[in-house]
């Protein structure tokens, strides 16, 4: 009777401490399972928020619609802006720790289009405010002394002069001015000087809506000319199609001046 009890209660223990090695395994396992789940959702919110703050405060990604800014930037070039380079500093501290420039003739910036404010245009700054600029037979004057612009193209050898023949609009492509540019205003041009939509047509713009300066073009392809206005689901997988087919891979990470 001695040894029968004695054997029943050494296997008791040995079974209860299986079954409660077995528990500690799987609490132990199921730890593990939570905390590699959490781990993965830190790091997938502090991404986000990161990304969130460098999407809103520092860089902006933005897509060349037209030809404007030939042959600078082309059509399909999908560029990183700066949104820091021009911002004005609430405190003092801000203009040393923060790279911020001012505003120079010939800079490229990206800005809210003054007739739709929800849209971004990209143009050339050609004269800052308080300076007069004038355009006589395409050539630009500031403050009555020519500029040199060897980035600008023209697409049409023809003069239109301001005449009974050409509407206003017409004749202000080629002849322009004189113009004082006011305070807080800029005047900022295309490259691609006969097709391009500027300060000519609707005049100065409000430095405070500019966005920032292009710097990177991070991608780059052979789009069409008029691929921002096809917007149908077809329409975007066939752009979709054309990415890497028809990729200007010279100009990946190329720095914009």
């Amino acid at each position: 009777m001695t040894e029968d009890k004695l054997e029943y209660k050494d296997k008791t223990p040995k079974s209860d401490r299986a079954a409660k090695k077995t528990k500690k395994e799987k609490k132990a396992k199921h730890r593990r399972e939570k905390s590699v789940f959490r781990e993965y959702f830190e790091l997938i919110a502090e991404t986000a928020i990161f990304v969130f703050f460098v999407m809103t405060f520092v860089v902006q990604a933005f897509q060349i619609p037209t030809g404007s800014m030939e042959s600078t930037l082309l059509v399909g070039d999908f560029l990183l802006v700066n949104k820091m380079s021009y911002a004005r500093p609430y405190f003092p501290i801000e203009k040393v720790l923060l790279p911020r420039k001012e505003l120079e003739r010939h800079d490229i910036i990206v800005f809210k289009y003054p007739r739709e404010l929800q849209k971004d245009f990209v143009k050339r700054i050609i004269a800052l405010e308080g300076e007069k600029i004038e355009i006589k037979d395409k050539q630009v004057y500031v403050n009555d002394v020519p500029i040199d612009e060897n980035y600008k193209i023209h697409s049409d050898s023809n003069i239109i002069e301001d005449s009974g023949y050409y509407q206003y609009d017409d004749a202000i492509r080629d002849n322009y001015g004189p113009f004082v540019v006011p305070a807080g205003h800029v005047f900022a041009m295309g490259d691609n000087r006969d097709n391009s939509m500027d300060s000519r047509y609707w005049g100065p713009l409000p430095i405070s809506y500019i966005k920032g300066r292009p710097w990177l073009i991070y991608f780059s392809y052979d789009a069409e000319k008029d691929a921002y206005l096809k917007t149908t689901v077809r329409d975007r997988l066939e752009k979709f199609a054309r990415f890497i087919p028809k990729a200007r891979w010279k100009r990946l990470l190329m720095v914009i001046h």
